[in-house]
């Protein structure tokens, strides 16, 4: 077909690897395995050593999270079945398996380094940007990222601020009273685990707040459990245009088939998507990996957002680069792809101090009735 022709672009990719689902649930139904009720039930929390072979530190790590407190692992069949049994250095096994690195406290780091506590008026509502306010309205991810910006307030034995009724109440109470937000975002955990039901009534109750003038979702259900895009979900969100969903993508690994079709789907509804990425050390802190990433994105119908640097929460230090390979990343796609696969690169400053947007210094002076630039090859220009 010539490209007038009228087809879309879709990301061709072989099928994942079937021998996961061979092997552990080969009497598994389809409807079954494709249903996102049936991966929550069935995430992986406990005999992990069954399918993975775990090394002593991963081990030990597991062990260790039983009586520390802090988040434990969980994972959904369908994530699992992407993540190497025998490599502990692959960069999705890394992200979701836990070692004793965890464990240690560095210097800088905290449960809450982003003040998102101090910045919460009422339970379950971080106001910190004039106009933009952030509802955290569930406490459950389908699988747990190692270095979780809200490891404090996620998991089993914890509960959301806005599941005791008077606290829900209000939250919308809030943002009612404050004419100046004009933006949502609801989040979590993941918002996407609730219900079509529970998930509509939040929707609902916003968009008769005049004042609220877009909704954005963020969300990693799309990549860990790509079973919760359904054609009813779909149906239901596109009620409640301007909608916009925010992914947490990682690595080109999570942008398999099922995925891809999970992001279709919801791009089908008329939903502007784009992607969230944490850079983090040894998983997708070089320039192929990035720019593959945000390729495949691209492809996908999700346009490449925020890069983050990865936030100093407590145990997180072996995630976390230099600022510096940051900028190297961003500089080392900036006018050598598209424009539209550049994502911003960021730093949420420690303290409550906002996205702080970082890059090379383009700009090498201006005066004498000029300015003078470099170009992303490094030659000098000038501007009249």
């Amino acid at each position: 077909m010539d490209e007038l022709g009228g087809q879309s672009a879709t990301l061709v990719a072989e099928p994942p690897s079937t021998t996961f689902r061979d092997k552990y649930y080969s009497t598994i139904r389809d409807e079954d395995w494709n249903s996102w009720y049936w991966q929550l039930r069935h995430r992986w929390t406990e005999g992990l050593s069954r399918v993975i072979q775990l090394t002593d530190d991963e081990s030990n790590a597991m062990d260790a999270l039983r009586t520390s407190g802090r988040i434990a692992a969980s994972i959904t069949p369908y994530y699992l079945s992407l993540i190497s049994p025998t490599d502990p250095d692959q960069p999705l096994r890394r992200t979701v398996i836990p070692t004793m690195a965890e464990l240690n406290i560095s210097y800088g780091e905290s449960s809450d380094p982003l003040h998102e506590d101090i910045d919460s008026p009422v339970p379950g509502v971080v106001h910190r940007y004039n106009d933009r306010a952030l509802m955290l309205l569930s406490d459950q991810c389908a699988s747990y990222c190692r270095y979780c910006t809200r490891s404090r307030l996620v998991g089993a034995k914890k509960s959301s601020p806005c599941r005791d009724p008077e606290k829900y109440n209000a939250a919308f109470d809030y943002i009612r009273n404050n004419e100046n937000i004009r933006d949502v975002i609801i989040s979590g955990g993941d918002p996407l685990l609730l219900d079509d039901g529970y998930l509509e009534r939040i929707l609902y109750r916003l968009r008769g707040i005049p004042h609220v003038e877009i909704i954005r979702i963020g969300t990693k259900a799309p990549v860990t459990l790509p079973q919760r895009i359904t054609p009813d979900l779909c149906e239901m969100l596109r009620k409640y245009h301007p909608l916009f969903i925010s992914i947490h993508f990682t690595h080109p690994d999570e942008c398999t088939p099922e995925c891809t079709k999970a992001c279709e789907m919801l791009a089908d509804a008329g939903i502007p998507l784009g992607s969230q990425t944490v850079l983090l050390a040894g998983i997708n802190d070089n320039i192929e990996t990035m720019a593959s990433l945000m390729h495949k994105l691209l492809m996908m119908r999700v346009r490449p957002y925020y890069l983050y640097q990865c936030d100093p929460i407590a145990g997180t230090a072996h995630f976390r680069t230099p600022v510096s390979k940051g900028i190297e990343i961003i500089d080392g796609l900036r006018g050598h792809t598209s424009g539209y696969a550049v994502p911003t690169f960021v730093i949420d400053a420690p303290g409550g101090g906002g996205k702080i947007p970082l890059q090379r210094n383009y700009v090498v002076s201006c005066g004498d009735g000029q300015t003078t630039l470099m170009n992303f090859r490094g030659e000098i220009c000038h501007y009249p």
